[in-house]
């Protein structure tokens, strides 16, 4: 079922125990989970079945500490929500994703990937995604990787046609739940704003924000203080250690033969560093994209490098005279270290239509993110060497020491943590069942809950955790 306002969805006098904020990923596939054992739900989608400015300004904010996209550009506020811009890339956290590292604080999930590498399948259903390949070694230091480039699954026209058909599953669209208010133990009810007016307070046995990896703060920072700390009680956490995906160009390489290389459709190919160098050069984990380049950029390049590298110059040369497909972008995304100073916090002076405050994200790159990129491409450069595949240039702004371009990506658009999971409440706002710590009915959904970032896009990831959080309150609810 689908309803157009709040009201013409109270006048259907469907009676939903769990109630479900956002219609993204994670939101769409717990509902569904929930709706196949029987469970009635609904979910509240604060935008329409399309987008519009007037709901694109609820999300405007600021940013403090290093440059980011605007945030009201890099989400969106409507059925499907960012799976309606998502690029489609796939791939699971790594296992070593999950456990902790000894050189970088406050990493570490209290589960592992085992726990939801049981959804994997229905994961691949949901996505459309061919089987994932294991990764292959090149060094002891770089392994092959598959990012799969998925058809991009536009989850509002996938399920349009199941959610409005079901019994069980009811989506409002048009609907706001700007507070949730709680006593401590439990949240007792929503307060919701609808087309344009206050609709009362909603109450379910159940409930669960899946509005994004920024907008889940936001929503739980302001019940909490309007509630005296009745909806999230211990809130150290709450908002803190967010985290993106940085990602730049960071150099371009010279290949023996690019064919050395399984590549995907696009005709790129995709390296990541193996635990052990991580832990040797005490860094995170990333990822590098390789681009073939164009045959005259390939005699540029050899050009630069006669002037400040004439060996590396001479073996490309050579190369070059054997094989035309042989040079390459490397783009580099990786993951952000967990830093409490890192958040997600309520504005004082701006708010929006409704009242709510505003977000003020304060996000910075620290000195371990700038020795992440640089070391991790120096570990390819020596995996090329030794195994005579290549040889790679650094760009100038990072072997200068330069600060990092404002005219590259900056980002990958990826909102995770402040909400994070840890068996700690000092430490993290969701358990190992993504329930709010001292609450019995509040759980989050969605990439806030994610402890730390690896260097993969985080879609398919969200939508495992979702299916195991629907599959959860399945058997949790009677």
């Amino acid at each position: 079922m689908i309803f157009d306002s709040y009201e013409a969805f109270r006048a259907a006098t469907f009676t939903p125990k769990v109630c479900i904020m956002g219609s993204g990923p994670a939101g769409i596939t717990i509902a569904r989970k929930l709706g196949a054992a029987g469970i009635p739900v609904v979910i509240f989608e604060a935008g329409s079945n399309e987008w519009t400015e007037e709901s694109q300004d609820f999300y405007r904010g600021t940013t403090v500490g290093d440059p980011y996209f605007d945030l009201d550009v890099t989400r969106l506020r409507y059925l499907g929500g960012c799976s309606n811009h998502w690029a489609g890339w796939c791939r699971v956290l790594d296992a070593h994703d999950f456990t902790p590292k000894a050189w970088a604080p406050d990493t570490g999930w209290p589960i592992r990937r085992t726990d939801i590498e049981p959804y994997l399948k229905e994961v691949h259903d949901i996505l459309d995604l061919v089987e994932f390949r294991p990764d292959a070694p090149i060094s002891d230091d770089i392994s092959w990787v598959q990012l799969i480039k998925s058809p991009a699954v536009r989850f509002a026209e996938k399920f349009y046609g199941d959610l409005d058909k079901s019994q069980n599953i009811a989506v409002v669209l048009n609907t706001y739940v700007r507070e949730l208010v709680g006593d401590g133990k439990r949240v007792t009810g929503a307060h919701i704003w609808s087309n344009g007016k206050d609709a009362g307070q909603f109450t379910a046995d159940y409930y669960v924000p899946c509005t994004g990896g920024l907008e889940n703060s936001r929503l739980l920072l302001w019940s909490n203080e309007r509630s005296n700390g009745g909806v999230v009680p211990n809130a150290t956490a709450l908002g803190r250690y967010w985290m993106e995906h940085p990602q730049f160009e960071g150099g371009n390489a010279i290949l023996a033969d690019y064919d050395e290389f399984e590549v995907d459709g696009a005709n790129e190919a995709f390296f990541s560093p193996t635990p052990a160098a991580m832990e040797r050069k005490q860094i995170m984990n990333f990822g590098i994209r390789l681009i073939e380049m164009p045959y005259p950029g390939v005699k540029r390049l050899i050009a630069d490098l006669a002037c400040v590298a004439p060996d590396t110059a001479e073996w490309a040369a050579y190369q070059l005279s054997l094989n035309l497909r042989c040079a390459a972008q490397l783009y580099v995304g990786w993951e952000q270290a967990p830093d409490f100073s890192n958040h997600v916090a309520l504005s004082k002076t701006a708010t929006d239509h409704t009242g709510v405050p505003r977000i003020e994200l304060n996000w910075k790159k620290r000195e371990i993110e700038r020795r992440t990129i640089l070391e991790g491409l120096k570990l390819f450069g020596e995996t090329m060497v030794a195994k005579n595949l290549g040889r790679v240039r650094l760009a100038d702004w990072l072997v200068k020491g330069e600060d990092y371009p404002t005219d590259q990506e900056l980002a990958g658009h990826h909102h995770m943590g402040g909400t994070r999971m840890s068996d700690d409440p000092a430490k993290g706002i969701v358990d190992g069942d993504c329930k709010v710590h001292g609450m019995d009915n509040l759980y989050v959904g969605g990439s806030s809950v994610f402890a730390t970032s690896g260097q993969c896009n985080p879609t398919t990831t969200i939508v495992c955790l979702a299916a195991r959080l629907g599959d959860h309150l399945s058997h949790k609810i009677v």
